[in-house]
């Protein structure tokens, strides 16, 4: 079919870019270079037109039984550290899904299938042949199926994952504010430049608003106080590629005080979800936060919603000890160990977020979903190739 082609879909991703990057048409060609970078990174900045092929294709709209919770942009990136912990006790890292921006009430295959996608996706950029790569999808979607109904226990951490989770732990505060800081006379401010630019007067004034609500809205047991949330400064914060076009805002505020005790506030605009599903009736911001609730084992603390005039906020504090996996710091010899580690992982979160019940899937739903992986990997790869001309013709 004609909207299948390659050129047809690269077109239509870059209108889909500008739509939705209608309030910062600057950053466009920011977002575009990075998904000009490789297949899997086109994959992650194309999520609404990756369901509109799932949603207009038969063959790829429906799949086997499991309902629930789902990730909505489940792809092998979207893993990363965050910080846990309790009142009163030690700060401690996890490594878990950490984006759910797109989530919503759905059907696993879903998930499952975008996750099989990138993992093909993600192998084929190291160079390997498409055997291993598709054997790496095929262990991915076995190990979700034991962790999804077996209740399959984690094993100890791939490599690249203890890697990071080593670097993270001994990042310390004050390393993480000076990568994204810089003294002034009597306090701190953002560094201008890729990863944070000015915001307008009128935005800058209603982040006190934003941080009082968000305030409110947390248990009276671990809200921070007016102190801690006294604004420093205010920035736009640029980062994600799929992401690129909501409003993202990074707050400094007091924290501790002291040379180091600054906190960074990121306040995240939430829409509807892309994903197919039944999105719970709640603020986008508060489908989020349910779903990051029901779906992790350890979920972050100090994570809350917030409004923006007509925007829904997601807010939360970040800390020294999250981190984003990334696939350009892993050696090959460890995708095999990672690939089943990320699909336990999924399988955890989607055993945790189920609604009803789920008949295990046969081996015949495996080969289905495992065949339709690879023919999504083989669109993303033509439409890839279609980019750098499609962007010729449009600029």
């Amino acid at each position: 079919m004609r909207e299948s082609q390659p050129f047809s879909l690269a077109k239509r991703q870059l209108e889909i870019d500008r739509a939705r990057l209608r309030e910062f048409p600057f950053l466009l060609a920011h977002k575009w270079a990075r998904m000009a970078v490789s297949p899997l990174a086109l994959l992650r900045g194309s999520a609404p037109l990756y369901y509109e092929l799932i949603a207009t294709d038969p063959l790829l709209k429906d799949g086997p039984s499991g309902h629930g919770w789902i990730v909505g942009d489940a792809h092998i990136e979207n893993f990363g550290a965050y910080r846990v912990e309790s009142p009163g006790a030690a700060s401690t890292a996890t490594f878990d899904v950490n984006d759910f921006d797109e989530a919503t009430l759905g059907m696993w295959h879903t998930d499952v299938l975008r996750l099989a996608t990138s993992a093909i996706l993600g192998a084929r950029s190291f160079g390997i042949t498409s055997e291993e790569a598709i054997g790496l999808a095929k262990n991915l979607l076995d190990a979700w199926s034991r962790a999804a109904f077996d209740g399959a226990r984690l094993k100890e951490p791939p490599p690249s994952v203890a890697r990071l989770m080593r670097q993270v732990q001994a990042r310390t505060r004050l390393q993480f504010l000076t990568d994204r800081t810089e003294r002034m006379s009597k306090s701190r401010r953002f560094v201008r430049g890729e990863r944070y630019r000015n915001l307008t007067k009128e935005i800058v004034k209603s982040v006190n608003h934003v941080l009082t609500d968000y305030q409110q809205g947390l248990p009276k047991s671990e809200r921070p106080d007016d102190a801690q949330l006294e604004l420093l400064d205010a920035a736009l914060r640029i980062a994600g590629t799929g992401s690129l076009g909501v409003l993202r805002i990074a707050a400094l505020t007091r924290g501790k005080g002291g040379h180091g005790g600054s906190w960074i506030i990121d306040i995240k605009e939430q829409r509807n979800p892309s994903a197919p599903g039944d999105a719970p009736k709640l603020a986008p911001a508060d489908r989020v936060i349910s779903a990051i609730n029901a779906c992790l084992v350890r979920p972050p603390r100090l994570v809350g919603s917030a409004k923006l005039r007509d925007r829904s906020m997601l807010v939360r504090r970040l800390a020294p000890q999250e981190d984003k996996l990334s696939f350009r710091k892993i050696e090959r010899i460890e995708l095999p160990a990672l690939a089943m580690h990320l699909g336990r992982l999924l399988g955890r979160v989607h055993a945790r977020g189920r609604k009803g019940k789920a008949a295990r899937w046969s081996e015949s739903d495996h080969r289905e979903i495992l065949e339709r992986a690879i023919y999504l990997a083989g669109v993303h790869e033509s439409m890839y190739l279609a980019l750098p001309t499609t962007l010729s013709q449009v600029r």
